[in-house]
């Protein structure tokens, strides 16, 4: 089955991800990519010999929207474990950016604007609070990555 990239108008850098390295690849095939950052992590963890294991949109954590009151599905963008001194570290990845992460402020934006940062924001809190109880239970670390550790 081939899945269809979503139609984005051209924003974002998207396709499919082929590993060198597949037998580190643990998630569902084809590995899709919706940016140029999940690319990068994507390069990240195939390239690199700590990575023991990794996979996209594997973990769906359902959470309780602020927005509607009702559960909906949140697809992480990935998991990885990790080769540490202490032992093999998991993780549930967040890619994002730095922007997304804060409350938004005001500045000089439409109100239009304002209010559509501030509904994003609060189902992104809401998505990452059900992250990191999900992470605890399940002996994972839950992080958000952004263009500044991604180094983009």
């Amino acid at each position: 089955m081939t899945l269809p990239l979503p139609s984005n108008g051209g924003k974002f850098k998207q396709g499919f991800f082929n590993p060198k390295n597949p037998l580190k690849y643990i998630g569902q095939k084809p590995i899709r990519y919706l940016s140029s950052w999940e690319l990068k992590f994507f390069r990240f963890c195939d390239d690199n010999s700590n990575v023991v294991e990794w996979a996209s949109e594997a973990v769906i954590i359902p959470y309780l929207s602020p927005i509607d009151n009702k559960i909906h599905r949140y697809y992480t963008d990935g998991i990885i474990a990790i080769k540490e001194a202490t032992g093999i570290k998991k993780y549930i990845v967040e890619i994002k950016p730095s922007a997304q992460t804060k409350s938004p402020v005001q500045n000089r934006k439409k109100h239009k604007t304002m209010v559509y940062e501030t509904i994003r924001y609060a189902q992104n809190q809401a998505k990452w609070e059900a992250a990191v109880k999900y992470a605890n239970k399940h002996g994972y670390q839950f992080i958000i990555l952004t263009e500044k550790e991604l180094d983009v």
